[in-house]
C-alpha cells in the first residue's frame, strides 16, 4: 500500500508534468499559429500558475468537506476539460482562458493527493513514500519535451493537450480502484472574504508583473494591476489575523521547518521556474534548434533528477534537512547560471553535463523541501499546510516566468531587433542563477535537528 498510493497519485502529477514541459518546448510554434509572438505566450503559462495560486488555497477545505478521494477525481476532470479547450483554441486570449480552466483543475490534483498521501503514510516511511510519488511523476518532464518538440515539428501542436484526455482517464480510474477512502473533517467552513482577497492579489501581483513590459498594453497599466495585487495582499494579512480559520493559515508560519519551506522554496522556485521557459527559447530563437532538437536536449537534466530518487533517503538521514537543502540551492542555482555562458560553438557535451548535475540537484531539493514541510505539521493541520505551501509555490513559479519574460522583452527592446538574442538569453539565466542561491538562506537558520524523525536521523543525545 505505501507504494501503490504514491503511484497512483502520481498519475496527477504525470498529467500535470507532461502538460507544462510539452507546452514549453512548443511556444514558438503555438505563438507562430495564433498570431502572437513566443515571449507575450508568457501569458499563457502565467494564467495557468495564478489559476492554480487562486484556487489552491481551498483545495485542503475542498479535499476535508467532500472528501479526498472523489475531489481528487472531479480535479482530473477538470484538467481535462481545460486540455480539450487549449486544443480548441485559435487566439491568445483563448488559449489563455483555456489555461487557467486547467490550472483550475491542477490546483485540487497535485495538492489534494499530496494530502492523501500525507494522511495514508507514516512519518517514518514519508521520504520513501514521496520519492515514489515523483518517480512516475518524472516520466512526464523525460517525454514530454520530446513529445512536444515532434508533435510540434511533424502534426499539429494542438495533439499536445489532446493526449492528456487518455491519461486522466486511466486516473480517475487507478484512483477508484486504489486509493484509500480518507475521512472527512467535520466542522469545514470557507473563508470565502480571504479567497477573494487572495485571489485578487495573486491575480493582481503576477498578471501586473507580466503584462508590464508587453508592447500591446501601456507600462502604467501593468504597474497598477501589481500595486493594486499589493494591495488585496496586505488586506488578507490583516483578514487572516482576524479571522479563525482564514483560506490561507499564515498562522502556520510559526512552524519553523514550514516557513523555511515556504520562504526558501518559493526563491529556488521563483528561479527554477523560469528554466522551462527560457531554456527551449533560447534553443530555437537563439541558436535555430528544432522543437524536437531542444525537447530532446531538454530531456537532459530529467534523467539527473531520476538517478537521484534513489539516494534522496541516505542523503538526507546522512546529512539532514539543513545542510543537504542549502547545498543543493548552492549547487542548483550556480549550475542554472552556468547555462547563461552556453554559445553555438560550445560542445553539446558540456551542456549534457550541467543540464544532468543540474537536475539531480534540483530534484534533490524539491523532495527534501516538499517532505520538510510537513515534518512538524499535524495530521489534522495537513490539509491548511498543503494549501499554503503549494498556492506559494506556484506565485514563485509564475513570478519566476514574469521576471524572464520582462528580462527578454527590455533586451529586446534595448537591442532593437525584434527578438530575443543570445545575449538576452545569458542575462536572464545569470539573475535566475542568483536568485536560486539566495535560497540557501532560510535553511541556515534551522537547528541541525530539523525535520530528524522524517529523515530517519539519530543525533546524538546531549
Amino acid at each position: 500500500m505505501k507504494r501503490i498510493v504514491p503511484v497512483v497519485l502520481a498519475v496527477a502529477l504525470f498529467m500535470e508534468n507532461i502538460d507544462s514541459t510539452v507546452i514549453a518546448t512548443s511556444l514558438a510554434t503555438i505563438a507562430a499559429d495564433i498570431g502572437t509572438s513566443p515571449i507575450a505566450l508568457k501569458l499563457a503559462l502565467t494564467s495557468y500558475y495564478v489559476s492554480l495560486a487562486v484556487f489552491i488555497p481551498i483545495s485542503g477545505r475542498m479535499a476535508d468537506r467532500f472528501g479526498a478521494k472523489p475531489v481528487f477525481q472531479c480535479a482530473i476532470g477538470v484538467f481535462m476539460a481545460g486540455s480539450l479547450a487549449c486544443g480548441f483554441a485559435g487566439s491568445l486570449e483563448g488559449f489563455v482562458a483555456a489555461r487557467f480552466l486547467q490550472g483550475i483543475g491542477g490546483a485540487m490534483m497535485t495538492p489534494v493527493g499530496r494530502m492523501l498521501l500525507v494522511r495514508a503514510v507514516p512519518k517514518s516511511d514519508l521520504v520513501g513514500a514521496m520519492a515514489w510519488f515523483t518517480i512516475p511523476a518524472l516520466v512526464g518532464p523525460l517525454i514530454g519535451p520530446p513529445l512536444g518538440g515532434a508533435i510540434a515539428t511533424y502534426a499539429d501542436w494542438r495533439w499536445i493537450f489532446y493526449v492528456n484526455l487518455p491519461i486522466g482517464v486511466a486516473g480517475v480510474l487507478l484512483a477508484q480502484r486504489f486509493l484509500p477512502a480518507v475521512d472527512r473533517v467535520p466542522g469545514i467552513t470557507f473563508d470565502w472574504p480571504g479567497f477573494a482577497l487572495s485571489g485578487l492579489a495573486c491575480a493582481g501581483v503576477v498578471f501586473g508583473l507580466s503584462v508590464v513590459s508587453l508592447p500591446a498594453l501601456p507600462p502604467l497599466f501593468g504597474a497598477a494591476l501589481a500595486l493594486a495585487g499589493i494591495a488585496m495582499a496586505a488586506l488578507y494579512v490583516r483578514h487572516a489575523r482576524r479571522t479563525e480559520r482564514p483560506v490561507l493559515e499564515l498562522r502556520l508560519l510559526e512552524i519553523p521547518t514550514l516557513r523555511a519551506a515556504v520562504i526558501g522554496g518559493g526563491i529556488f522556485r521563483l528561479g527554477a521556474g523560469a528554466v522551462p521557459f527560457l531554456f527551449p527559447l533560447m534553443l530555437q530563437l537563439g541558436f535555430g534548434y528544432t522543437p524536437l532538437q531542444s525537447g530532446l536536449v531538454s530531456a537532459v537534466s530529467i534523467g539527473g533528477a531520476m538517478m537521484m530518487k534513489a539516494l534522496v533517503k541516505p542523503i538526507l538521514k546522512r546529512f539532514g534537512f539543513r545542510t543537504t537543502l542549502t547545498a543543493a540551492a548552492l549547487v542548483g542555482g550556480t549550475l542554472m547560471g552556468a547555462i547563461g555562458f552556453y554559445r553555438p560553438e560550445t560542445p553539446v557535451l558540456v551542456l549534457v553535463v550541467l543540464l544532468l548535475i543540474g537536475g539531480f540537484f534540483r530534484s534533490l531539493f524539491f523532495t527534501g523541501v516538499n517532505t520538510l514541510a510537513f515534518a512538524d505539521v499535524s495530521k489534522t493541520r495537513t490539509g491548511d499546510a498543503t494549501s499554503m505551501l503549494a498556492a506559494f509555490q506556484q506565485i514563485a513559479i509564475a513570478g519566476g516566468v514574469a521576471m524572464a519574460g520582462g528580462i527578454l522583452e527590455i533586451g529586446i527592446a534595448l537591442n532593437g531587433t525584434g527578438t530575443a538574442t543570445v545575449a538576452d538569453f545569458s542575462v536572464a539565466f545569470f539573475v535566475v542563477g542568483i536568485v536560486t542561491v539566495v535560497a540557501a538562506l532560510p535553511f541556515r537558520r534551522l537547528p541541525d535537528e530539523a525535520g530528524a524523525e522524517v529523515a530517519g536521523r539519530r543525533l546524538p543525545a546531549e
